[in-house]
């Protein structure tokens, strides 16, 4: 079952629990094979509904995750055991057993804990929600001073893959002159966005210290990853779940 997904590798106490879920392992049929995760990919909804309770079932899940209708936002969402969607593009709670979780498919997934294991969330962040503060947000929105968040990455596209316009790298740098580190310049008016370094760079602004992951390149490896620059509207969605035990 443990191949099926990617265990954060993270100093964080014992009761908190996180995982990535990897393609393999579910019932989705064709391009969306076969553990997809989003409703709202294009897959047969029973499908993506019987991956869900494949997972739970796996990590024995109490409740249904809450989910999220993403919008690329900055919104973000106290979790609820009512197995409703909110729409946000974050989560946190302070109750165990009630998995936060976010779903992606080349966007960056960022998962948080405080020291003292009593709080979790987790982000979405596209290059849109990350440029206008989704992890800031998450932050302030689990109330613990800096040093006291640990955020750990989950896998996204690289920056060898990850293509922008001009408009992009020129939002980050008007954010941050640090920001233009984590851009190299392709033909013509094109560059090459680095997500890890541009969300290692807002979570060190904000004094949170504690970064790990990165690495990974959801584009590059077809055998465990959903991509949509790489599939396109035939992509399915990976979820990255995080709770307390």
């Amino acid at each position: 079952m443990k191949g099926h997904y990617l265990i954060p590798d993270w100093p964080v106490p014992a009761n908190i629990k996180a995982c990535v879920t990897k393609r393999a392992g579910g019932v989705s049929k064709g391009d969306f094979g076969s553990l997809n995760m989003g409703l709202r990919s294009g897959d047969v909804p029973e499908a993506v509904l019987a991956n869900r309770e494949i997972v739970r079932s796996d990590w024995q899940l109490p409740v249904e995750p809450q989910w999220l209708q993403q919008v690329h936002g900055t919104e973000v969402v106290t979790a609820q055991a009512d197995a409703i969607e909110r729409e946000g593009d974050a989560v946190w709670t302070d109750q165990q057993n009630l998995p936060c979780a976010v779903l992606t498919a080349d966007c960056l997934p960022v998962i948080f804990c405080n020291r003292a294991g009593t709080k979790v969330a987790a982000a979405h962040a596209g290059w849109k929600g990350l440029q206008a503060g989704v992890l800031e947000q998450t932050a302030f929105a689990m109330s613990e001073p800096a040093d006291q968040l640990i955020a750990w990455m989950g896998p996204a596209i690289s920056q060898k893959h990850f293509e922008v316009g001009p408009e992009v790298r020129a939002a980050f740098i008007g954010d941050s002159e640090k920001a233009e580190e984590a851009f190299v310049a392709g033909e013509g008016d094109r560059w090459f966005g680095d997500l890890y370094q541009l969300a290692r760079l807002r979570l060190n602004t904000l004094g949170i210290d504690a970064v790990y992951g990165g690495g990974l390149c959801t584009y590059s490896d077809t055998d465990s990853w959903y991509s949509y620059r790489r599939d396109g509207k035939a992509s399915g969605r990976l979820a990255t779940l995080i709770w307390m035990t």
